[in-house]
């Protein structure tokens, strides 16, 4: 009889009220000056699961063949990282941009279940997605001059002790903001090259090995100075205090 050893992930408690849950509807987000909806995407459980490592190794995991330099870097690095709770929202200046996506959206889920409505969505793409799809893709002058934006609304404690309180509300935010070219095209194949490139050329300061997010293997190295050489741009927003 072959054994196994099996791990529970325990859930680690994050201080300090979730935010709120919200809904699937249309909501404006006066921090950002957008109408917004939740947005149901794998982006909310990678940050989760690297939140999860980095809380079950919270100096970061052991790299393969690493200097005492970068050992250093490692550790401070991951330390100054504390978990948090994370959704994903996608807005709009116009509230007509959301419904545009909420029809799609229903569109796409109601036909990709059953072999017919599979064969209508991929023969007429443009038709149920209202335009948002086509067959011949967009041209070089339309992905040319698109560009993306991705705001952080991060919400915390000035005083640490403020978030064991029973009750007490996040009293600082923090809007930072990632941008860059069209990101279906251009952003995803800079990421992905510039990734590609820390693999080959840092193999000594990556982990040893698994599977793991990408926040995981590259938190530490030099893939966001990367990518701001290749035309990303990482901003800090604003700070204020919460009344």
């Amino acid at each position: 009889m072959n054994t196994f050893d099996v791990k529970i992930s325990v859930f680690v408690q994050i201080p300090g009220p979730p935010p709120p849950k919200g809904s699937l509807m249309i909501e404006h987000d006066k921090a950002l000056g957008l109408w917004a909806m939740k947005l149901p995407s794998a982006d909310t459980v990678v940050v989760k699961r690297t939140l999860a490592k980095v809380t079950e190794h919270p100096e970061g995991l052991p790299c393969a063949d690493e200097t005492s330099d970068f050992e250093k870097h490692r550790k401070e690095f991951w330390s100054s990282i504390k978990p948090a709770h994370f959704g994903v929202k996608i807005g709009s200046r116009s509230i007509l941009g959301l419904v545009w996506c909420l029809s799609t959206a229903i569109f796409v889920g109601i036909l990709a279940g059953f072999s017919f409505g599979r064969s209508l969505l991929l023969k007429f793409p443009e038709f149920f997605s209202l335009g948002f799809f086509r067959k011949t893709g967009p041209t070089e002058a339309e992905v040319s001059s698109a560009s993306f934006k991705t705001w952080f609304v991060g919400r915390g404690y000035i005083d640490s002790a403020n978030a064991l309180e029973c009750g007490s509300k996040p009293d600082k935010e923090i809007v930072t903001r990632v941008s860059g070219p069209e990101i279906g095209y251009i952003t995803t194949s800079i990421v992905l090259v510039q990734c590609a490139l820390v693999l080959l050329s840092q193999r000594a300061n990556l982990p040893q090995g698994g599977v793991y997010t990408p926040g995981v293997v590259f938190g530490p190295t030099d893939l966001q100075k990367r990518l701001e050489e290749n035309g990303l741009s990482f901003d800090l927003i604003s700070t204020r205090t919460i009344p």
